[in-house]
């Protein structure tokens, strides 16, 4: 920042030790309880320990909560930061909020999860999965082990996120053989050989407990269903709830009866996967999207031009290829 903060609210937001900089930019998750966004995190302090005259200052709701994370995102402006990179969990509403930002003359960026098409002039780029593709090869993997189709449940974050609303898309899209509409699109019923069973998608709003509750739910009550999909991370978050949910349908996962398909590939993720817990991954980088946001704003606030998008790359990861799959 251009001007002196407190040492106590650096301290606090900040990674420990870190000086006062020239500059402080703001890292904003949809929550600060997902260990998704913590390698966010250890990556915007990677940065800041590289660039002396940046602080990154990571800070958002404690759970996913999306009026939380805009009030965030509007105090930051009042308070006068150098720049803000936000993984929006509600795409219209931040919007909104962003605008304000935009009339203080403050650079804005997205990651993980990016504004709606209609609203992209608000922010000077974006940097993360394309999330399209997550979906895309979520729904390859489904196809190579189940090609004849079947039944199908997906499982999503939050109803108004962009990022897993055209996750959605994409696996509709690709198990359906066309384009099934604008995200998160239509809902199969045959198309490709696919049909969604009623209560799916299961909305979690990246709750980990709901998620693995909806997932147990789903699997009792639909004996038959071919595939589980999710979206994201949350589903395998609680690594003992998760396993024991799964447990009892091994024997089928194994048969190529049933796959359990989820995007993400954190730690606990690929060692369900080696153990063939789930059937397939798609991870993203956290770790990158945290690191380069700290350049990008430090261009931004220079008066640098950027490229819009910035893609980061995705490992696709099945039990064939578990122990190799991650980039290095």
């Amino acid at each position: 920042m251009k001007r002196l903060l407190a040492t106590t609210l650096v301290a606090a937001l900040a990674l420990p030790g870190a000086a006062l900089a020239d500059y402080t930019f703001a890292l904003v998750p949809k929550a600060m309880n997902n260990p998704f966004f913590d390698l966010a995190r250890d990556g915007c302090y990677k940065a800041q320990a590289e660039l002396p005259d940046v602080t990154c200052k990571y800070i958002g709701p404690g759970e996913h909560t999306e009026m939380e994370q805009i009030q965030i995102v509007q105090d930051l402006i009042s308070e006068g930061v150098d720049g803000i990179a936000v993984s929006p969990s509600n795409a219209p509403a931040m919007a909104k909020a962003l605008k304000a930002a935009r009339a203080a003359g403050i650079p804005v960026m997205t990651w993980d999860s990016d504004l709606l098409e209609k609203d992209k002039e608000l922010r000077s780029t974006y940097v993360g999965t394309k999330n399209y593709d997550i979906g895309v090869n979520l729904a390859k993997i489904t196809q190579q082990r189940h090609p004849n189709g079947g039944t199908i449940c997906l499982q999503t974050g939050g109803a108004a996120a962009a990022n897993h609303n055209e996750r959605l898309k994409g696996i509709r899209d690709t198990l359906a053989g066309k384009d099934m509409g604008p995200p998160p699109g239509q809902r199969l019923n045959g198309e490709g050989g696919w049909t969604e069973i009623s209560g799916c998608p299961l909305i979690t709003n990246d709750d980990g407990n709901v998620a693995v509750n909806g997932m147990t739910d789903i699997l009792a009550a639909n004996p038959n269903l071919t595939a589980f999909v999710s979206t994201g991370a949350f589903t395998q978050w609680y690594d003992n709830a998760y396993r024991q949910a799964v447990a009892p349908y091994k024997a089928k996962m194994d048969a190529g009866e049933l796959s359990i398909i989820v995007a993400d590939t954190l730690p606990m993720q690929m060692q369900q996967l080696k153990e063939h817990l789930s059937n397939g991954q798609v991870g993203q980088r956290p770790f990158e999207m945290g690191y380069k946001a700290m350049f990008i704003l430090k261009d931004l606030a220079q008066g640098k031009k950027v490229d819009d998008p910035i893609y980061t790359g995705l490992d696709v990861c099945t039990n064939e290829n578990a122990d190799s799959c991650l980039a290095q």
